[in-house]
């Protein structure tokens, strides 16, 4: 029996290399515009597991703390 895949819900796996390093597949790259060179924000909870959020929210965050956008253009 094929379950149904839910609108805009996605999985992916990923090898953790021996230096702790991840690939990040290029279907995940693309649909988030992730790019070589971009910060991302892991979270991390025990009994939930680790997540990855947007990268925006990363600068919504900063913002919000510090008051300026993480790429200095507010200097």
């Amino acid at each position: 029996m094929k379950l149904p895949k839910p609108k805009g819900k996605f999985a992916w796996t990923a090898t953790v290399g021996e230096k702790g390093q991840i690939v990040i597949p290029k279907q995940a790259r693309e649909l988030f515009g992730i790019e070589p060179g971009d910060t991302l924000l892991l979270l991390g909870d025990e009994k939930r597991g680790i997540a990855i959020p947007p990268k925006d929210q990363f600068t919504k965050m900063h913002e919000r703390v510090f008051g300026e956008d993480p790429g200095g253009e507010n200097e």
